[in-house]
């Protein structure tokens, strides 16, 4: 028998409690272990929770296993240690095979309007048959399936929903009949009230909510993952398009101007909100605390991010969090992340089903 001992102020959504962490077996016990060897000291929080990741994508779309492998173990060797993927055209199932990986919820691939996605990415189809396609992502997932929203449209030369209202709402419908959870990449606005009405589960970036919708989707429940450092590109996005598209270029002036209007109606309304690094590329894995300090920089307060990337992530995944008896998944730190979130960028030791694959030991 394997007992392992940490030692420092242990966070969770009661605060904090100095304490020992005992782990034994590969699980936690608050109980006194004689003769544990002690691991490490300082903040020990749960293990992070990547809510939007691109797990198997680059640029270009699906990668080898070999990449997808590096990409894996830059998350957890930054303390991810749980992976929420929305969308991705590799079949990534075999990561969670392997014990030294991080958890990870699949989602499948991207479900978007032909034509009217980046190439290689989704499974685009028309409108008659996106009921069929959730249907047949929700079962080949892990409780979720991914609709692309909205995006720009070359006839009319801005941002548009991808599919009539009805059209999203028996997609919703069909893939709930699968038990599957439906989320959405939203950037504008057109698109969200339909979805919201739909009994749409999660809405990705969000950038064009407003005050009601963010107070409906307090009351059905609906999380947001904001991917602030992904709409802080909007900005990118615009003038790369004004000369060809002048409509769509002033509609994502528009959204970068209201984002944190956005963001802060959801969090002043009690809307669920997650941390997601977005990450589906080249040094694009491996920095969720990036993300974490970009939400505390719109103005989420620090100890509601940490809690978003840590027990209330991995709480609204399904997963335990540094409970009696939980599967060791936690990350060490060497101070207290509510005041400094870049404490979270240099862990000094990660566990992952109660091995140290990080730090000491």
């Amino acid at each position: 028998m394997t007992t392992l001992r940490f030692s420092g102020p242990v966070l969770s959504e009661a605060g904090e409690e100095q304490r020992d962490l005992y782990v034994v077996d590969g699980r936690i016990t608050f109980e006194p272990q004689p003769g544990a060897e002690t691991v490490a000291t300082g903040w020990i929080v749960p293990g992070l929770v990547d809510a939007h990741n691109h797990l198997g994508l680059e640029d270009g779309g699906a990668i080898s296993e070999e990449e997808t492998l590096a990409q894996a173990l830059a998350d957890r060797d930054s303390g991810a240690l749980l992976l929420r993927d929305c969308g991705s055209p590799t079949d990534t199932r075999w990561v969670q095979d392997r014990e030294d990986l991080p958890r990870l919820i699949r989602a499948g691939r991207h479900l978007a309007r032909t034509r009217r996605y980046i190439r290689n990415f989704a499974h685009e189809v028309e409108p008659d048959q996106l009921a069929a396609y959730a249907s047949q992502e929700a079962r080949h997932g892990d409780g979720w399936v991914k609709l692309v929203g909205d995006w720009i449209s070359r006839d009319t030369g801005d941002l548009e929903p991808s599919f009539p209202v009805e059209t999203f709402a028996a997609a919703i419908d069909a893939a709930h009949a699968e038990g599957a959870k439906v989320t959405a990449h939203c950037f504008g606005r057109d698109v969200l009230q339909g979805l919201l009405d739909a009994g749409i589960d999660c809405l990705e970036h969000g950038t064009g909510l407003s005050v009601d919708q963010v107070e409906q989707m307090a009351r059905q429940g609906v999380a947001l993952v904001p991917t602030v450092q992904q709409t802080g590109k909007f900005p990118e996005f615009a003038a790369a398009g004004r000369e060809k598209f002048p409509a769509y270029a002033a509609t994502m002036d528009s959204l970068a101007a209201h984002r944190r209007e956005a963001l802060m109606s959801a969090h002043e309304a009690g809307v669920a909100l997650f941390v997601g690094s977005d990450g589906g590329g080249t040094g694009r894995h491996g920095y969720l605390w990036e993300e974490a300090r970009a939400m505390h920089e719109m103005g989420i307060p620090a100890v509601d991010v940490l809690a978003a990337a840590t027990w209330r992530g991995r709480e609204w995944l399904g997963f335990a969090g540094l409970e009696e008896g939980a599967e060791a998944d936690l990350v060490v730190l060497d101070r207290d992340p509510r005041a400094d979130l870049s404490a979270l960028a240099e862990p000094t030791c990660v566990v992952l089903r109660g091995q140290v694959v990080v730090g000491p030991g």
